[in-house]
């Protein structure tokens, strides 16, 4: 059921209802989720995916909430496997990195379970710690830090905590894990891949001198490249690390000039904290001139349609009409731009 499907009265009364719940915001988007409602009813929809639907939609509403108190602060999502004891090098990994970004001014999410989810809300401490935990028949419960506080939301679907885990953060750090984490890292890789979200740093954290994750990399190398099911520049996103502070500095190092991007019809806008020198945007195109599909990497104002929704318009930026198959690559260049001298600092990885 759409708009143009709606009778003169149905339209008359959603708009009435939206008056009297006070709701003047967004009243399109809206009206689009008070259509799709109806048309589920209307169209006879089975029981089963009634409940999906509305399941799902709440479970959404209540994590909005919890997040919309932090939504200026930066969060990073930890992830790690639910049965990892607290004697395990992993679990201090997991412990220190969270506590380590936390004492830096960032939030840690996590599944809100025993386990490395444990250890990561050890380490940000409850004030510092948002929980998305599962409702599962057995393994599962949330654990003490996050049982004792109000951070938290429970929910019965994993696409529903997935999307949660993933939506609010600025930066993700993996601990080895069984097939619960391995989903979770490679929904990030494939989001990432796509370019169904936007650039984020991803840390693949090990226990001091551990293979876990090297493995994967051979695995990747051997098997996925040459096979032709990955690009070759897929993995160069990923840091593989066994070093604490190491992590931490790749996830804040990545946010240190490099602040945003922005699809523009075909040209890419990149949002800077500091301007770039002419001759270090010629050392860019030198480096990275190969990624355009036309054109050169070159410095720009906001574009009109920036200026129009007062997209961070004080900020400086670049522009370069990006050739798609070279995304993987696009990790590479704000690495570069985080390392101008310009910047004054390091990306860290």
């Amino acid at each position: 059921m759409t708009d143009a499907t709606l009778n003169d009265d149905l339209r008359h009364e959603l708009t009435a209802l939206l008056d009297k719940a006070g709701i003047r915001a967004e009243r399109g988007l809206v009206t689009r989720l008070l259509q799709t409602s109806l048309s589920l009813g209307v169209e006879n929809t089975d029981r089963l995916d009634l409940k999906i639907a509305s399941a799902a939609l709440q479970e959404m509403h209540q994590a909005f909430l919890l997040f919309q108190p932090f939504h200026h602060v930066p969060k990073v999502t930890v992830f790690g496997s639910a049965r990892t004891a607290e004697d395990d090098p992993l679990y201090l990994q997991a412990r220190d990195v969270a506590s380590a970004l936390a004492d830096d001014g960032w939030m840690v999410v996590t599944g809100a379970g025993p386990g490395i989810m444990q250890a990561a809300a050890e380490g940000a401490g409850s004030k510092m710690s948002l929980g998305v935990s599962i409702r599962l028949p057995f393994e599962e419960r949330a654990n003490t830090i996050v049982a004792e506080s109000t951070q938290v939301v429970s929910m019965k679907y994993f696409f529903t905590r997935k999307l949660m885990l993933i939506k609010e953060s600025r930066g993700f750090i993996c601990l080895p894990g069984g097939f619960g984490t391995m989903d979770e890292m490679f929904e990030l890789l494939t989001l990432q891949q796509t370019g169904k979200a936007e650039p984020t740093p991803i840390v693949l954290l090990d226990a001091p001198k551990g293979t876990f994750w090297s493995g994967l990399r051979r695995f990747v190398d051997e098997y996925l490249t040459p096979a032709g099911v990955i690009s070759p520049h897929d993995l160069d996103r990923v840091l593989i690390t066994d070093s604490v502070e190491e992590a931490a500095a790749s996830v804040t190092g990545f946010w240190s000039n490099y602040d945003s991007l922005r699809w523009v019809d075909d040209v890419l806008v990149l949002r800077l904290v500091h301007a770039p020198t002419d001759a270090e945007i010629e050392s860019l195109n030198e480096r990275f001139g190969h990624m355009c599909a036309s054109g050169r990497i070159e410095r720009t104002g906001p574009l009109d349609v920036e200026r129009a929704a007062g997209d961070v318009v004080e900020l400086p930026r670049l522009a370069l009409n990006l050739e798609q198959r070279s995304v993987g690559q696009l990790y590479a260049l704000i690495r570069a731009i985080n390392d101008l001298p310009s910047a004054g600092g390091s990306s860290a990885g």
